[in-house]
């Protein structure tokens, strides 16, 4: 761990110096492009007036033959487009993979000037941090590159969740954090082969003391991680994010999941498919009904200070922040969005 007055320092000379507040950006849906693709690299024009981020994936999902080759595609995608408002990221190949290096040496100094995020799969633990934030500071600077490149870390171990806070305050080049579901269930040793959401044997029976029938209530399997994800982010000052829901047929269960992961705490998932984005796009913009309210609040109290009774409920200092909470987002979602800056009508 660094000293307080070394945490800011750039870790190589000439590197620039990391951010002491996160950018402010619009970050509903982080979707996911296949760049090895040529026909989805084709459509990455139109998707950016769409989506909050888009993401070029090399890691999962990626064939073993295919990883320079969606490496290669993905400088390419960046280097073909301008991306304006909408955040260009990767996911890169996990550490302990013989393509890592590979990707970070040629994406920095190609396209590190358009990057805002790298996106670093299976962190462990502080370490892994440290060796990404060390190596992004040396190309930065061999490449000359002025604004530094975030980096979001993946909770997919067991040991990565034990680690979380530690994983948080590690640099701060720290963006945030996403739930990786797949691979934490194997890590934990957990039965099943889905890809997020719950699952129907995850349950609470009612009690039987009456003699009826009982119903089974089915609970959520990453209530707990979510939540220690959360407390961990917030409190460094870092995003927390949704991870992947990968059954698209499920439209109601993928919303579920999001829209728990939403009011927990997160600012947006991963989108796998298109017919993820509008869902996303919903779910993570707060609701007009509940903006309208938050800024009868902020009103009745301009300085934050007080109680006063609206609509039959009393407000007071607490609520006060929680309102402020959706005013702020929702002022972020109408910057981007004037359909909703509308509705809202801010």
């Amino acid at each position: 761990m660094k000293t307080p007055k070394a945490f800011y320092q750039p870790l190589a000379i000439g590197a620039p110096a990391p951010f002491r507040d996160l950018p402010v950006a619009l970050e509903r849906m982080i979707h996911f492009v296949p760049p090895h693709v040529e026909k989805m690299r084709a459509k990455v024009p139109e998707l950016i007036s769409k989506v909050d981020v888009v993401l070029g994936n090399l890691e999962d999902a990626i064939p073993a033959d295919a990883k320079v080759e969606a490496r290669r595609g993905f400088i390419q995608m960046a280097k073909d487009n301008e991306f304006r408002q909408t955040g260009l990221w990767t996911r890169v190949n996990c550490l302990n993979s013989p393509w890592f290096l590979d990707d970070l040496m040629e994406i920095v100094p190609e396209v590190g000037d358009k990057l805002d995020v790298i996106m670093l799969p299976k962190v462990e633990g502080p370490w892994d941090i440290h060796y990404l934030d060390q190596l992004l500071a040396q190309l930065e600077a061999k490449s000359g590159i002025s604004k530094p490149i975030m980096v979001h870390a993946i909770l997919e171990t067991a040991e990565g969740v034990k680690n979380v806070e530690a994983i948080a305050a590690a640099s701060p080049r720290m963006h945030g954090m996403s739930l990786g579901p797949a691979d934490l269930a194997a890590s934990r040793g957990m039965k099943t082969t889905r890809v997020g959401g719950g699952h129907p044997d995850y349950a609470v029976l009612s009690d039987d003391s009456n003699g009826a029938a009982r119903t089974a209530f089915q609970q959520d399997l990453w209530h707990y991680t979510v939540a220690k994800m959360v407390d961990a982010c917030l409190s460094y000052g870092l995003k927390p994010f949704y991870g992947p829901f990968g059954d698209f047929s499920d439209q109601e269960a993928c919303e579920s999941q999001f829209r728990n992961a939403f009011l927990m705490g997160c600012l947006g998932a991963w989108s796998l498919h298109p017919k993820q984005i509008e869902l996303a796009k919903r779910v993570f913009s707060p609701d007009p009904a509940e903006v309208a309210f938050a800024i009868k609040i902020l009103e009745a109290m301009p300085d934050g200070t007080g109680a006063v009774m609206i609509d039959g409920k009393m407000q007071d200092d607490a609520t006060w922040k929680q309102a402020k909470v959706i005013v702020d987002l929702a002022r972020l979602v109408a910057s981007k969005d004037s359909e909703l800056a509308e509705v809202y009508g801010l």
